[in-house]
């Protein structure tokens, strides 16, 4: 089952066209959404969560349509997104208070637990976080309503490399079961060689590839060099298709 399909989305602003934009997601998979820095990524994701109004294309999230069902669609989801901020003054204890009356399903003692894995004060101010700490409790926020559905927009950025590898270690043990899934935007793509499932490509507001990792980088090895050996890595075929203006 898919528990996320996007539809040719399409978003036309005066300087930059997201075109026809289409992949799904199965149930209990990892999708890493790759793309350089104004491709579409971000773009992708709010028009996805409607917090951008695509001009056309249609989204279904757990089989149903996100716009016909956006509210009841969002109790089922955990969202991250980079740029949203909190008011700096407020303690975390604050926040959390007004943020878990949206949600019908949330679990104290899920956030209780992800508040001491993440070594987080609930009486600290957002002001005294670093952007990694920052990062952490808008996760441990999305982790604490049984959401089914994680989409994160950069969620590893900020963070040293050890709390990046715990993170993707987290992804992998939230998908386990088979019952959730995680889309993730990300420019490092090492955390993808370690994480994802599944890879979706990007590239100046225009799909170029949509697959499973493997099937992915294996499309991608026309781009080596005459007599080179081995197999391509996410980062090689990210640099050399930016550089060669390559059209799959």
């Amino acid at each position: 089952m898919n528990i996320l399909s996007v539809q040719g989305i399409t978003k036309r602003y005066t300087s930059f066209t997201l075109h026809d934009i289409t992949f799904s997601l199965p149930q209990g998979r990892i999708m890493g959404l790759i793309g350089k820095n104004g491709a579409g990524k971000t773009t992708t994701l709010k028009s996805m969560l409607n917090l951008v109004r695509p001009d056309s294309g249609e989204i279904k999230m757990f089989g149903r349509s996100f716009m016909k069902n956006e509210e009841s669609c969002k109790q089922n989801i955990g969202v991250v997104l980079g740029e949203i901020d909190f008011y700096k003054h407020k303690k975390l204890a604050v926040i959390t208070t007004v943020t878990k009356r949206f949600y019908r399903n949330w679990d104290e003692e899920v956030y209780q637990k992800y508040l001491k894995a993440f070594a987080l004060d609930p009486q600290k101010r957002v002001k005294e976080l670093s952007s990694g700490m920052r990062v952490k409790y808008m996760l441990a926020l999305a982790l604490s309503h049984n959401a089914r559905l994680l989409i994160l927009d950069e969620p590893t950025s900020g963070l040293d490399p050890v709390s990046r590898d715990d993170l993707l270690g987290l992804f992998r043990q939230l998908v386990k079961d088979g019952e959730r899934s995680i889309l993730f935007s990300t420019h490092i793509t090492s955390d993808l060689e370690k994480c994802a499932d599944d890879i979706t490509y990007i590239k100046d507001g225009k799909l170029l590839k949509s697959a499973e990792k493997s099937v992915f980088i294996q499309s991608f090895q026309n781009l080596k060099e005459p007599g080179e050996n081995g197999q391509l890595s996410l980062e090689e075929i990210m640099i050399r298709t930016e550089r060669r203006n390559y059209d799959i």
